[in-house]
């Protein structure tokens, strides 16, 4: 079963029809037959479509298309061709173009934002967080997938992620550490998030494998990976930063030598792409 093929799905389009389309029913006959074209207006990479594909196919709607998540579409792209009775075709409209249009514009906003990076450094992965749309966190990340970004974690049971509230309750960074090595599976990476040098290096030393440096600027994170570097514990850990990036000062964060650079931008603040969908 794909990731996108959830119940969900079809309950949202439910949702918008409530107990009826009351404007569809009526204007429009039972028997009355449609063809409609789903057309891009802008520029972008395509996501979404395995979604769309579903909800037509649950409406009995013949469908063609020579698209698939991932390609580039151009503005006047048809992307999407399908056909049946005009009252699907008018019930399901919104929800399609809504999936279509929200995807899309994260996979394009994860792409370009990719490219920004990766011109400066290929081998620093851009993730997303888990700030994600409630009920859309799978097909959000599915959607970064697209775009060429790192999904991060999809659920709280994928790693271990020692945030600052984990390390305020239990009282320590090496504490926390120690608590996770010894409790969870051997399987799980352990990821620890700190905001300074010191807690830093004792995540480094006493078995993390991910450090994340939370909120730094990029002088105080050179100042991480010099003293690492130093200590000779850079090359036992995975560097990600993350907190406050944002499209604009991504590019700072690329010039340094860290692994992954995570932020929230990519999944909570995409442009929708502009996709319509019209009556043949």
């Amino acid at each position: 079963m794909s990731i996108f093929s959830d119940n969900r799905i079809i309950e949202n389009v439910y949702d918008d029809i409530g107990f009826e389309d009351i404007t569809t029913n009526s204007l429009v006959t039972e028997d009355k037959w449609a063809q409609a074209e789903i057309l891009c207006k802008d520029e972008g990479i395509l996501a979404g479509m395995d979604v769309a594909h579903y909800i037509i196919n649950e409406f009995n709607l013949n469908i063609s298309s020579s698209f698939l998540d991932g390609d580039e579409i151009h503005k006047g792209d048809v992307i999407l061709e399908f056909e049946g009775k005009a009252k699907d075709i008018l019930m399901v409209e919104r929800t399609i173009l809504n999936y279509l249009m929200h995807l899309s514009g994260i996979a394009t906003l994860v792409s370009n934002t990719c490219k920004k990076v990766h011109e400066i450094n290929p081998k620093i992965r851009v993730a997303c967080t888990r700030k994600t749309t409630p009920g859309l966190q799978k097909l959000e990340k599915k959607a970064v997938e697209i775009g060429g970004g790192d999904t991060h974690r999809f659920k709280l049971d994928d790693c271990v992620l020692i945030k600052d509230n984990h390390i305020q309750v239990v009282g320590g960074v090496i504490e926390a550490i120690d608590r996770a090595k010894e409790n969870v599976s051997f399987t799980k990476k352990i990821e620890i998030e700190v905001e300074n040098l010191d807690d830093a290096i004792r995540a480094s030393m006493f078995g993390a494998d991910i450090v994340m440096l939370d909120n730094m600027n990029p002088d105080e994170i050179e100042e991480v990976l010099v003293t690492l570097k130093q200590r000779h514990l850079r090359d036992d850990v995975i560097i990600e930063v993350s907190g406050g990036i944002t499209p604009v000062t991504i590019t700072k964060y690329a010039t340094l030598d860290v692994d992954v650079i995570s932020s929230g931008f990519i999944t909570n603040s995409a442009q929708t792409l502009d996709l319509s969908l019209n009556i043949l």
